[in-house]
């Protein structure tokens, strides 16, 4: 995600001296020759900076002899870290950073370069290294032999922790090469190499390319895949491969388009699946480790839910498994990464593809999950409308659970997709704009914590493919920032002011995520404590004359945005808000209800619906409280509510049903919704 560019800067240092390599023994470098005059030009660029961390690019350009494996460090200044590297290995710490070339990037020829970059973080200043050293040899800004020989030799990822570690931040290219009827069918633009592009300079290492395969594949008994398929799939690889992004490649919506019939259909199903993928890994078979493979997307199998659909999704895998490395070339040594069943994180799902991959004694295959959120909460049903303390449990459960499964046992995991379900950057929010940020938070740190590489959900809701730009900046900078460090929050991100009554002290909490508060800001202008605001422990007070000022004339909607900065991360927005109580008027409809709305400033924070029985209405019908966009859906700008057919279809015909909405500013209002036949009524109470 784009950070904040504090700056953009570029250090170029001189011709400098380095070490020729002369033979490999054993894995390791050899002796180095005497007579090899070696030097090189170093770019050193930081790209992006925000509080606490940074993005920097560096360059090594070859001026001398070939040069055959390759170790380049620094000093760093002022106290800065590296936190994660791509296009090499980062093998230093404390205030020295090294980077050692990996096995397909080793040689550099005369005249050629190579490139590699990573995050970092820093505090107090982040002065440029001023002095790097390439084999051991000082840039001097001079030729001739090293002054010391290298030791070690091309590094190569040597398990797949190593390799899926290298991935982090990774990408989804979704709703495109898995889309069915065609590539464009779902909405999005063609991928293009400036997609890729802007996602590596973004800072992401690795793209997920989601690819259904099933409409372009022939008949039984070859099922042929399409060559214009596989070539515009091998032409997005290797885009991605050259603009340094590592790819994972998988079987995506086949996974319930035929791939859910196994148990009913299961020698069909299997000759299709191990012919997909035999002619996938032999046309991929030359590939650089860069490229890795995924079983399927989240597999599921029909009329064999829970535990026995384990022993097909593990039958899957294991062909998967012996179709791939009997290929051999590259892929004899391919990180190959397999789902769990519905790639769910529950224990008894964790636990079948642990034993699996431990008996395949193959330290090049890793594990997936996916997570969403503890689902109530992603969906905004039940009465979760916000990021509280079970949803914060359900996500450190599923993690911890996962950690203890797979990575305490030596198997990387990737969450291969992640955010919040039904997010889009049209319509109105399904989960609170704060709440959701706050899960985000949370989601990366507690990924981070557990060593976990993850690929976030990207259908073009959060990068426009049009224009290559974030459709909501600040989202991207929260995310961005969430690699390497916490951010900070309050209990809520909007304060809401009633139009016409007298203003009041707001309270909010503190969420420090061991943090320092370091205080509020309007604009550029920071609030005076113990003025405009006063902090007591985590209780933080905002002041009525602050807020009235704020608020100016009171028009409806936000007024002011306020920041709370903390010592790292992205400050945290608190909204300024007045609002009246909402009006809703009476309604008339066919299958479904659209309810003039006067908002007056105010949102929706839950459905809740009733029949004059006390049951409950809707199609949530185990809870009052129902799922947004599927029983309610709010258009703020045009001034509705839909009760849309999916509620409609739910309830009972000529039963009243009571609504209750439940705003964020505090109020409730009451309608009554009828069904007769296909008509429907709604009177505002």
């Amino acid at each position: 995600m784009r950070p904040t560019i504090v700056h953009r800067r570029r250090l170029r240092l001189g011709v400098i001296a380095t070490a020729a390599v002369a033979a490999l023994t054993a894995g390791l470098m050899g002796a180095v020759s005497a007579q090899a005059a070696q030097g090189c030009e170093v770019a050193y660029e930081v790209t992006g900076e925000w509080p606490g961390g940074f993005i920097a690019d560096v360059e090594v350009t070859n001026l001398g002899e070939p040069v055959d494996g390759w170790s380049l460090a620094w000093d760093w200044p002022d106290g800065q870290r590296v936190t994660s590297m791509w296009n090499a290995k980062h093998t230093a710490s404390g205030e020295t950073a090294e980077a050692e070339s990996y096995g397909y990037n080793a040689t550099i020829a005369t005249g050629a370069s190579a490139s590699f970059g990573f995050t970092g973080s820093w505090s107090g200043e982040n002065t440029d290294p001023t002095a790097f050293r390439l084999n051991g040899r000082l840039c001097d800004g001079t030729t001739g032999e090293p002054t010391e020989t290298p030791t070690g030799g091309p590094a190569e990822w040597d398990s797949a922790t190593e390799q899926v570690a290298a991935m982090e931040p990774g990408v989804n290219i979704g709703n495109t090469l898995d889309a069915l009827g065609g590539e464009t069918a779902w909405g999005n633009p063609l991928i293009t190499e400036e997609l890729l592009q802007t996602y590596k300079a973004e800072g992401y290492n690795s793209i997920r390319l989601p690819v259904t395969w099933d409409e372009f594949t022939g008949p039984a008994p070859d099922y042929t895949i399409a060559p214009e398929r596989m070539e515009r799939v091998a032409q997005v690889v290797d885009w991605a491969l050259e603009n340094d992004l590592q790819v994972m490649l998988n079987l995506h919506h086949d996974s319930w388009m035929w791939l859910d019939e196994l148990p009913n259909d299961h020698d069909n199903v299997m000759a299709k699946f191990e012919a997909m993928w035999t002619q996938i890994a032999e046309r991929f078979e030359d590939y650089p480790e860069g490229l890795s493979f995924e079983s399927n997307n989240e597999p599921q199998f029909a009329g064999a839910e829970n535990d026995a659909g384990d022993p097909y999704n593990e039958e899957l895998n294991q062909a998967f498994y012996d179709v791939v490395r009997g290929t051999g070339g590259g892929n004899a040594d391919r990180l190959l990464i397999l789902p769990t069943l519905n790639t769910n994180a529950a224990q008894e799902r964790l636990d079948p593809v642990r034993d699996m991959i431990q008996g395949l004694d193959d330290d090049m295959v890793g594990a997936t999950i996916h997570y969403y959120g503890f689902w109530p909460f992603s969906v905004n049903v039940a009465g979760y409308p916000t990021y509280e303390e079970v949803s914060q449990a359900d996500l450190e459960g599923a993690f911890q659970r996962t950690h203890d499964a797979f990575t305490a046992n030596g198997i990387p995991v990737i969450v291969g997709e992640w955010a919040i379900l039904n997010y889009g950057y049209t319509g109105p929010e399904v989960v609170e704009y704060g709440e959701m940020i706050k899960f985000f938070e949370d989601m990366q740190f507690q990924a981070r914590e557990q060593q976990f590489t993850t690929m976030i959900w990207d259908a073009g809701q959060f990068l426009n493919r049009g224009t290559l730009e974030w459709r909501d900046a600040y989202l991207a900078e929260r995310i961005a920032s969430s690699w390497t460090t916490r951010s900070g929050s309050t209990s809520f991100d909007r304060i809401y002011l009633e139009k016409a009554g007298a203003i009041g002290d707001a309270t909010q909490t503190l969420h420090r995520n061991g943090l320092d508060f370091e205080g509020l800001w309007h604009r550029d202008t920071p609030l005076a404590e113990g003025t405009d605001y006063t902090l007591s422990g985590d209780t933080l007070t905002i002041k009525a004359a602050a807020l009235t000022r704020l608020a100016g004339d009171r028009a409806y909607g936000t007024n002011a945005t306020v920041e709370a900065r903390f010592s790292a991360g992205v400050p945290w927005r608190i909204n300024i808000l007045s609002f009246d109580q909402p009006v809703l008027s009476n309604a008339t409809g066919t299958d479904s209800l659209v309810i003039p709305t006067q908002f007056k400033g105010d949102h929706i924070e839950q459905m809740e619906a009733h029949y004059a029985d006390g049951s409950n209405a809707g199609p949530a019908s185990w809870t009052p409280f129902q799922e947004s966009n599927v029983s309610w859906l709010p258009n703020y700008s045009g001034g509705t509510i839909t009760v849309p057919s999916s509620f409609v279809n739910a309830i009972r015909d000529g039963e009243p049903v009571t609504i209750t909405y439940h705003f964020w500013g505090g109020d409730s209002v009451d309608y009554t919704v009828v069904k007769n036949g296909t008509t429907v009524t709604g009177t505002a109470s």
